[in-house]
């Protein structure tokens, strides 16, 4: 990815589109019933960055009612941040990344509790922060067995019974 594209992918409104994305093929109607607050006007637009930016890719298109109904899917990888993607970048911009990345998940929280039906104890919701003493070897290790981990459950598409669930995870040395 370009410093270019992370620019792109790392945009308050862009993030938010590239999640939404990531649990399988949408329609721009269904982003923005699932974006509600994001103006139709503002969706698109970004939207069409990121198809031009070929972060995502329109995957079919259909007539409906004199318009083109346009189904889009993530490219694989293509929104990510790779190591040679975070040595280009300066640290303001991991801090600014890093500021998106927090925002959008207050802001995905936010609208979690704000629904009525929010039940954190049932759902089971869980926020927690541990500290572990890792040399590099141990460190580059605990990860891979993180993504190994999870894998089969990225996997998973939607089905009957599945609901969407969003795990998000910060690592970085302790600075103190």
């Amino acid at each position: 990815m370009t410093a270019d594209k992370s620019d792109l992918v790392l945009h308050p409104v862009r993030l938010r589109i590239v999640l939404a994305c990531a649990s399988g093929d949408v329609t721009a109607r269904e982003l923005a019933e699932r974006l509600p607050d994001i103006p139709h006007a503002t969706l698109y637009r970004n939207l069409a960055m990121l198809v031009d930016a070929e972060i995502v890719t329109v995957v079919s298109e259909r007539r409906i009612r004199g318009g083109v109904e346009r189904t889009l899917r993530l490219v694989e990888g293509a929104a990510g941040l790779d190591a040679a993607d975070a040595a280009r970048m300066s640290m303001d911009e991991h801090r600014r990344g890093f500021a998106v990345f927090a925002g959008a998940l207050i802001g995905a929280f936010a609208r979690y509790t704000d629904r009525p039906d929010a039940s954190p104890a049932e759902d089971p919701v869980g926020y927690r922060q541990a500290a572990l003493w890792l040399d590099d070897g141990e460190y580059r290790a605990m990860t891979e067995a993180l993504r190994e981990a999870l894998a089969p459950f990225l996997a998973l598409g939607e089905g009957p019974g599945r609901r969407r669930v969003l795990l998000s995870t910060v690592v970085m040395p302790d600075a103190d």
